[in-house]
């Protein structure tokens, strides 16, 4: 059985009727007082632990600014590494090849484009096809 409710006066601002109105459907309350009212225990709720709710954010903030911070450490020490390789076997390569220097930008914006369409999802295999006209 449901429990009874009270009928009372309630007065509001008309922007702020307009705003349970907009709201009401969309929460898909049956009616406006459904949803005024578990806007109302939904308030009551954050009241009652408003002072845990000021300590546990910031707690939250610390701990994801921590591991965010430690993520991009990581990576960029990684990024480094892969850097000095990558100049290595650049260097090696340009010793070993005849590379005629007026085709270097059409490679670049070659490279660009095969980067930018496999999200850079790319082989070595299809880079030696390619250079060998396949």
């Amino acid at each position: 059985m449901p429990r009874e409710k009270i009928k009372f006066a309630l007065r509001i601002h008309p922007e702020t009727m307009l705003l349970v109105k907009d709201m009401c459907p969309k929460d898909n309350c049956s009616s406006q007082s459904e949803f005024i009212e578990k806007a109302v225990l939904f308030y009551a709720g954050y009241v009652a632990n408003k002072d845990s709710m000021e300590y546990l954010p910031k707690v939250l903030s610390d701990m994801i600014t921590g591991i965010a911070r430690n993520s991009e450490n990581h990576i960029a020490r990684l990024l480094f590494k892969l850097t000095v390789e990558l100049s290595m076997v650049m260097n090696i390569l340009a010793a070993a090849a005849d590379v005629d220097e007026s085709k270097l930008p059409g490679l670049r914006e070659r490279c660009i484009r095969e980067i930018r369409g496999t999200n850079g999802a790319i082989k070595f295999d299809d880079a030696v096809r390619y250079q060998r006209g396949s």
